[in-house]
């Protein structure tokens, strides 16, 4: 296998971008980055050239686009089934809070953006974005090792889907139940997180909110 090019955007805001780029790094998949600045002139050019969605993450590998997240880590997982639980009665849970993730709680990504550089502060959050971060939570509570830990006790991509939010909920300081804020903690502490982090706080592209 050659090695895969994964196309991300600004690291400051795009956890579209973050949750792969998490997941390859966690399987241990050599892969090259290269980012797109998002809202310049250029960006929809080369978005439109990289894949038919004309949106970030998109992986290249051995002629293959796989563009969509969710795609690009189960593509990994094929390689890696660690990321996924051994069990297949949690394995069936992991993907079902996963994909809740990847296609629903639309309030609260609206209330609380992620934005790696704003300080960190309360803001107004909507009885919508409310009634998400309630049905988040109690989702996380369903997971065995939710109580602190990783959801299914050794990181997976279900983690992966939850760090942007576990971002959020710190920037916008949100007031968590004990659990939850341990978890959120938890994955904030992770060092490739972290290296993630730290080069979106030193990004100075101008950008909107993704």
């Amino acid at each position: 296998m050659g090695t895969p090019v994964l196309h991300i955007g600004n690291k400051r805001l795009s956890s579209w971008s973050m949750r792969p780029w998490l997941v390859l790094k966690k399987a241990g998949i050599a892969f090259t980055e290269t980012l797109v600045p998002l809202d310049q002139p250029e960006t929809s050019g080369t978005l439109n050239a990289l894949s038919p969605s004309a949106t970030v993450p998109v992986l290249t590998v051995d002629g293959a686009v796989i563009w969509d997240s969710l795609a690009i880590c189960e593509w990994a997982a094929e390689r890696t089934p660690s990321l996924w639980p051994a069990d297949a009665g949690q394995r069936a849970l992991a993907r079902s809070v996963t994909a809740s993730m990847h296609s629903g709680f639309a309030a609260l990504r609206r209330d609380l953006s992620m934005d790696l550089q704003r300080p960190i502060g309360g803001t107004d959050v909507s009885v919508q974005a409310w009634t998400d971060i309630e049905r988040l939570l109690a989702m996380w509570a369903l997971c065995p090792g939710g109580a602190g830990g990783f959801l299914f006790g050794q990181w997976s991509i279900a983690d992966a889907f939850f760090t942007p939010v576990a971002a959020r909920f710190r920037t916008y300081a949100i007031d968590l139940p004990p659990p939850a804020q341990a978890y959120v903690d938890l994955l904030l502490s992770d060092a490739d997180y972290r290296e993630w982090e730290k080069a979106g706080q030193a990004e100075t592209f101008d950008a909107k909110f993704h």
